[in-house]
């Protein structure tokens, strides 16, 4: 009886295209073609002589013994994950590594960082920013901030901030609107979007400014930092997170002449490993940012 273990590349293949139940999206993971995956994986099912999955033509599923086999090896290659995040981790216990996205680092989160530095002095955060979802472990992320619906596979997953969208522009431009502002006199040449026209669209119907061209106005990409920046110097109307502008509303660089405001399905979501609060520096940024957001 030959006791070799199979090929480690095997063993990825099949873990990944078993939790995913598809080689499609395991490729993805893995950074290699869904051909290599399918291989790796029969040549794994001829080295142990067992089918692992059931191929259907738009979908896989997991033989019985495929089942078993891989409720094992997902234990093992936790047991991995954890092992490697605890030694690239031994260098700096303080240290924690976060990903969010731009807008969310420069409207939100930075304004507040003094606060973390005086509740927690010894927390040595590192962050970096990209709007894709990132590899907890490849990427060395101990936590992300991430805008959504808050669904992760194999994640924790806690809603951060389901705040309200509301119009912001610098006090001269809302002074054109006169002393009783009425969303039927905005021009929809400007309006300022970031990224998508819908919101503008929904936040019109909303309050019933229909003659408004929401199609109209200036795009202003990749995020909402730029949007805030062109209302800022009252080049017209941005529509952005009531909790992104709260700084801006206080200290009086922007306004809101409206009351009316837009609720989203969207929300800005914490997610993190399942071991990540073992780590106590994780666990205090986590409770940090909870206390910040108001939960």
């Amino acid at each position: 009886m030959n006791d070799d273990l199979p090929s480690l590349s095997g063993l990825r293949a099949f873990e990944a295209s078993a939790r995913h139940l598809s080689m499609k999206r395991a490729s993805e993971e893995l950074h290699v073609t869904p051909g290599a995956i399918s291989l790796q994986v029969r040549e794994l099912e001829a080295t142990l002589d067992v089918k692992l999955f059931e191929r259907h033509p738009r979908q896989l599923s997991l033989t019985a013994a495929g089942t078993e086999y891989f409720l094992s090896l997902r234990t093992a290659f936790g047991l991995m994950r954890e092992a490697t995040q605890a030694v690239r981790h031994r260098r700096g216990p303080h240290i924690v590594t976060m990903s969010c996205t731009t807008g969310f680092a420069t409207q939100w989160l930075m304004p507040k960082l003094d606060g973390l530095q005086d509740a927690h002095p010894e927390i040595d955060l590192r962050i970096g920013t990209t709007a894709r979802l990132v590899d907890f472990m490849k990427d060395d992320i101990d936590i992300a901030v991430r805008h959504g619906l808050g669904g992760y596979a194999g994640l924790i997953s806690e809603k951060l901030l389901d705040d309200d969208m509301i119009v912001v522009t610098n006090p001269a431009r809302a002074k054109m609107l006169g002393p009783q502002p009425d969303p039927n006199r905005l021009d929809g040449r400007l309006l300022i979007h970031d990224v998508e026209r819908e919101h503008w669209r929904l936040w019109l119907a909303g309050v019933n400014a229909l003659s408004v061209d929401w199609r109209s106005g200036i795009m202003i990409a990749p995020d909402s930092n730029g949007a805030l920046d062109a209302a800022r110097a009252g080049l017209g109307f941005a529509l952005v997170r009531r909790s992104f502008v709260a700084q801006d509303l206080a200290e009086q660089r922007l306004c809101a002449p409206f009351s009316q405001s837009l609720t989203s399905r969207y929300a800005y979501y914490l997610v993190y490993p399942p071991t990540a609060l073992e780590r106590p520096a994780v666990r205090r940024l986590r409770d940090w940012l909870c206390q910040c957001a108001g939960r």
